[in-house]
């Protein structure tokens, strides 16, 4: 049995810290989703400008889409989304059958929103629609602005993953903003139909097997830092106030991990 299929029997998400269209165009994708058990994708615009600029996958699109008009972040987000939902759609059977615990993909806002939360809730709310996925989070920055933004999304209905969480008060500030976002949306139940979303938080990184001593180090990494998610969320959950969180709803998180 591969190593990540035993990750995946012990309930490890396993994500695919990558995208490219080749990926996509030559089945590596798909082989990975059904050989090594990957049942999620993460993205963001580093991993996106290596993949458009170090290929030809992406020229003749280009070609058309400046052709019609577009460029700069525009061009860039249309590209980006032709791509997460054709993955999305590739994961969207394990999201089926897990009820949605797993067969997630993720699109990162523009960083330049990182400090302008209305900013951000408006392009989240944009490529939410563009992209019409079920499964397809939007990725927020866990800055100190970015908070309101999460809560904002998670209250309208947008699955959100936060990124730029390294301590523990980055995590209890991301976790406190999803859960106000579950109570506006308790409130508002009767108008605005319950939901249930996800906030992702990352716990690790499991390298490739070219850097065996980084995937030593990264493997510790995961666990610990899987275990003080673990532990942040029972304290931010304890600290509402005796606001049952069973009432909201909300979904028990699933440790991730990415795979390089």
């Amino acid at each position: 049995m591969k190593a990540t299929q035993m990750l995946h029997n012990l309930g490890q998400s396993i994500w695919l810290d990558n995208i490219t269209r080749e990926l996509l165009d030559n089945g590596t994708l798909n082989r990975y989703i059904k050989d090594l058990s990957v049942t999620g994708l993460t993205s963001n615009p580093t991993i996106f400008d290596h993949a458009i600029t170090h290929s030809k996958s992406y020229d003749s699109e280009i070609r058309r889409l400046v052709g019609n008009g577009l460029s700069g972040e525009e061009l860039f987000f249309e590209l980006a989304v032709q791509d997460l939902t054709r993955a999305a759609d590739l994961f969207a059977p394990i999201h089926e059958r897990t009820a949605s615990v797993d067969g997630w993909v993720s699109l990162e806002v523009s960083p330049l929103l990182a400090y302008d939360p209305k900013a951000t809730v408006a392009e989240a709310r944009a490529l939410h629609k563009k992209a019409n996925r079920r499964n397809l989070f939007i990725k927020i920055p866990g800055t100190k602005e970015g908070a309101s933004a999460i809560e904002e999304a998670i209250f309208l209905g947008i699955p959100v993953n936060v990124t730029l969480l390294f301590t523990r008060e980055h995590y209890l500030a991301a976790a406190e903003a999803y859960m106000r976002g579950l109570e506006l949306s308790h409130r508002f139940s009767s108008a605005a139909g319950t939901r249930r979303q996800w906030i992702k938080y990352p716990t690790g990184i499991v390298t490739s097997s070219e850097s065996p001593s980084a995937g030593k180090y990264t493997r510790h990494t995961a666990s610990c830092s899987s275990r003080i998610a673990g532990s942040n969320w029972q304290v931010a959950a304890r600290a509402r106030n005796g606001c049952s969180l069973q009432a909201l709803e909300p979904r028990i998180q699933r440790p991730p991990m990415s795979f390089i």
